[in-house]
């Protein structure tokens, strides 16, 4: 494929890579994998360089024991540092670290398959990873015949250590960013893995660069629109209203990535940890845990694993998320929004999330929810799983603690 370096080649001159655009592969992911949102782990949170195989199947195995799997969670990647620093001289293939995996990653692969799993590997579009090891600019074809071999099912392709003419100093002719010199490089990967036999979920680990929302999903089956997470409400918060003003680029095989659960690290409160894991789910985002698995409480193995937020997530009919809408005629415009509203097979749901530092109580108008209008609603608690007594019309006003999100399946009432 074009590009890919070879031994004694040197990367693109400044001029050749202004101008490569026109015959960048434009192969697009793969339509046999990705269509819904990732459910996973990641080992970056958890672990970060300090990974093996012998953790990593741990976790494997906890997906079992813990439920997860039964829950759908299926994807179980291995994040930086899993490889030795320089590449094999003969071969120019990335060489999983021996010490960390004495049985390759492809003895991984084995084990995680075994038990109904799949298994991601992480990479980057640059000369080196974040952490310093070989990067696959240049190496496309290689490294994706490699992952594949090995029996990889998903790719997180990072943005580290990209030579500065691949880089983008300013807006591309005629103002499409599909033309850009980021997503050049990773067209360059999606290029190679169409050239592979094997599916693989392509997640474009870009920190919301290149208005990648606009093309993302001619490109890989994720994007990740910020950069990494932390256990904070402020990135919470920001996430979400970032994310919401781009939703119309998420749909079935196309996702934008608010990135790794932080649910299990730092300080978050219960409510925040709800609102966290909700978000994700009724904007669609992919849910990949990030901590380790065995510190989880039964708390939060309960929201992780709540059926209903996860029905709505990984609804095969229908592929919008929940978007934003006015609650009443006086509501307060916040950021992020606070009032969503979503369709499943299910029926019509609405999440409210309370974006103030103190309970409050929060109210909608039920003509206000599209596709609803002025008539009886009976209304099933998403959280709790058990339906709220009675009949309502008009409006709905419920008290929602500091940082929560209330969720809510709302059905037309029977007469």
């Amino acid at each position: 494929m074009l590009f890919t370096l070879l031994s004694g080649l040197a990367l693109p001159s400044l001029a050749a890579a202004a101008g490569i655009s026109a015959s960048a592969p434009t192969a697009g992911p793969s339509k046999s994998t990705g269509k819904l949102p990732a459910l996973g782990w990641n080992t970056w949170n958890a672990y970060a360089c300090d990974i093996s195989d012998s953790k990593i199947i741990a976790a494997a195995n906890q997906f079992v024991s813990l439920g997860l799997k039964d829950a759908g969670y299926q994807y179980v990647n291995i994040d930086d540092c899993w490889a030795e620093k320089t590449r094999d001289s003969n071969t120019k293939q990335i060489v999983p670290d021996p010490t960390k995996f004495p049985n390759g990653i492809s003895g991984v692969a084995n084990s995680i398959h075994a038990l109904g799993l799949k298994i991601g590997i992480y990479s980057d579009a640059g000369t080196e990873t974040c952490a310093g090891y070989p990067g696959s600019l240049g190496y496309e074809e290689i490294d994706a015949a490699t992952f594949t071999g090995w029996g990889i099912d998903y790719l997180k392709y990072d943005n580290c250590n990209v030579p500065s003419n691949w880089t983008d100093a300013a807006i591309p002719p005629g103002g499409d960013w599909y033309n850009s010199n980021s997503a050049v490089r990773y067209r360059q990967m999606a290029g190679a893995l169409a050239d592979q036999t094997r599916p693989v979920q392509f997640e474009l680990c870009i920190w919301g660069q290149a208005e990648v929302w606009t093309w993302g999903a001619r490109v890989g089956h994720s994007w990740r629109m910020s950069t990494d997470a932390n256990a904070t409400w402020s990135y919470i918060s920001n996430i979400i209203a970032i994310n919401v003003q781009h939703l119309s680029s998420v749909g079935f095989y196309s996702h934008n990535d608010m990135d790794m659960m932080e649910i299990g690290n730092g300080d978050l409160t219960t409510e925040e940890q709800r609102t966290h894991f909700a978000a994700w789910a009724f904007l669609k985002s992919p849910i990949l845990l990030g901590t380790d698995l065995n510190k989880l409480s039964t708390t939060q193995l309960a929201i992780i694993k709540n059926a209903e937020l996860l029905a709505f997530h990984q609804d095969s009919t229908f592929s919008g998320p929940a978007v934003p809408f006015t609650a009443t005629a006086n509501a307060p415009v916040t950021s992020p929004p606070e009032y969503y509203a979503g369709t499943s097979t299910k029926g019509t749901h609405v999440f409210i999330i309370n974006t103030g530092s103190s309970p409050a109580t929060k109210k909608f108008s039920f003509a206000n929810v599209p596709g609803l209008g002025s008539g009886k609603y009976t209304l099933h608690d998403m959280w709790t799983g058990l339906n709220i007594s009675g009949t309502h019309s008009g409006s709905y006003s419920v008290k929602v603690a500091t940082h929560d999100t209330a969720a809510f399946l709302i059905e037309a009432a029977e007469y």
